[in-house]
């Protein structure tokens, strides 16, 4: 048995009500809780918030609202995984025992549950992993960054700069939208970033970070070319 958990903070400060939002039509959060409903691949679909408003969004998209998160897991320094840690203990004594859960980020409209249901996949065939989340790769070899330095740049690692790119090792980074993990992993605090985690490897045009204004914007361009390439 699965647990889906969503996070999904008020008081987003840089933009303000982001989980809720009308991100392209919908609420941002809406996008997370559909992905999630299409896989099939979970018993209950939680979302873990402090806020009255983002739950009756939630609750009108098909996510369940147990119970609003307590003070000490809304501030602005709790992390996406002590909070999954509380749903999924929560779940435990009154709901049921999910075997995986899978933290899915409010904030990620690309997400496909085709990919949600690789993740769940690729995580029970290789049994030595604990983990499996989303990543992407970096459009530009990392190797080859630079620095401002006075009013000059430099470059972060010079024994690199003049090598070709094809010849540098293929860098990739969180995609910020899923993390699938064994509830065991979970609540005994295993790191999700570690050699017994397996990256699920997503297309560089299904994965924007929205975490300012100028991400929104952008993460709205894209959206509506994606969805207008799909449809023909």
């Amino acid at each position: 048995m699965n647990l889906a958990v969503i996070p999904a903070r008020g008081g987003s400060k840089r933009i303000p009500r982001k989980n809720i939002k009308p991100f392209a039509g919908k609420p941002l959060i809406a996008y997370s809780i559909e992905a999630a409903i299409a896989s099939g691949e979970f018993e209950k679909i939680i979302v873990s918030t402090d806020s009255e408003q983002i739950a009756e969004v939630a609750l009108e998209y098909g996510a369940e609202v147990p119970f609003l998160r307590p003070p000490d897991l809304s501030d602005d320094f709790v992390g996406t995984t002590p909070v999954t840690r509380h749903a999924i203990e929560y779940c435990q004594q009154f709901l049921f025992e999910p075997e995986f859960c899978c933290c899915i980020y409010a904030t990620a409209p690309f997400l496909t549950a085709e990919y949600l249901s690789l993740g769940l996949e690729q995580l029970k065939q290789n049994k030595q992993n604990k983990f499996a989340f989303s990543v992407t790769s970096f459009p530009f070899p990392v190797q080859r960054a630079l620095k401002k330095q006075g009013l000059g740049v430099a470059a972060m690692y010079p024994e690199n700069i003049a090598k070709r790119s094809q010849d540098l090792e293929e860098a990739y980074h969180d995609a910020g939208q899923f993390y699938w993990g064994t509830t065991a992993a979970y609540l005994q605090k295993d790191k999700i970033f570690s050699e017994y985690s397996m990256p699920i490897i997503l297309p560089r045009h299904l994965v924007q970070d929205i975490d300012t204004p100028e991400d929104w914007f952008r993460a709205e361009l894209m959206y509506k070319a994606y969805i207008k390439r799909d449809n023909g």
